[in-house]
């Protein structure tokens, strides 16, 4: 059980949302999937929902602002102690601001940026909203990593924003695989090198207790799934929701 009272330190992963066409379709697609709870929000903040599990937000989901938009995906929100301060330093680095800095009532300040390769993320400053209050364990975000061709660029991009130190993976040589680390040391997620990406993003990684049995649960719900494998850390299933959004889930491995 991994619950949380106070502010992620700065540059981890802190906060997930997913703008999709339908809000109700969307809740019973991740309501039986994981099993949340959720609070919708008022009309005049869009509906912002927030997905609970044990009463805590985890997530949340929105009806996408854009009536076009044709594509969609989880956004990570990296926790930092000075959004201003974050977001000049991605634009120093040949980023780009998409929105804001802004305040969000009480709840926060926050900005969407975009990374040199063009990946796109959230910066959170906590206010009220402290972000994920459960991770790392079932039904909850377990790990965000970049997909990318330009790893060079990235790890650099990343390295000036958030102060990251960069390790290679022992565990599977063979990839272009970097490690990310907060200047404590914390890893908190990775840049994947792939030279057939065609668009660089950052995925998401939800932890459940059976990637097999998550897998049947998405499909019945109205989404797809990829066939479950098991890698290194893991058995992982690529699922995704009945709009197009891709995420994956992962379970231990076991004996």
């Amino acid at each position: 059980m991994s619950e949380l009272t106070t502010t992620q330190p700065a540059g981890t992963p802190t906060w997930i949302d997913l703008g999709i066409p339908d809000l109700d379709r969307a809740m019973t697609f991740y309501g039986a999937l994981f099993g949340w709870d959720f609070d919708v929000g008022p009309a005049e903040f869009g509906h912002y929902t927030q997905c609970l599990l044990r009463g805590r937000p985890v997530a949340a989901i929105r009806p996408n602002p854009d009536p076009d938009a044709t594509d969609f995906w989880w956004n990570v929100y990296f926790a930092t102690d000075d959004c201003d301060a974050a977001a000049a330093r991605a634009r120093d680095a040949g980023g780009s601001i998409i929105t804001g800095p802004m305040d969000v009532l009480d709840q926060g300040r926050t900005a969407i940026i975009k990374d040199t390769t063009g990946a796109q993320c959230g910066l959170w400053q906590a206010g009220a909203h402290i972000g994920c209050e459960i991770v790392n364990e079932p039904n909850a975000l377990l790990r965000n990593d970049l997909v990318t061709a330009e790893s060079g660029p990235a790890r650099d991009f990343y390295v000036a924003v958030f102060g990251y130190t960069l390790d290679a993976n022992p565990d599977m040589p063979e990839l272009d695989f970097t490690f990310l680390r907060r200047p404590d040391g914390h890893e908190i997620g990775g840049i994947a090198g792939d030279p057939k990406a065609t668009k660089s993003r950052w995925g998401t990684l939800f932890q459940v207790d059976d990637a097999d049995a998550a897998a049947r649960r998405a499909v019945d719900a109205g989404g797809t799934s990829a066939e479950p494998y098991d890698m290194i850390y893991g058995r992982v299933a690529h699922i995704t929701d009945p709009f197009g959004t891709e995420f994956d889930v992962g379970a231990a491995m076991t004996s």
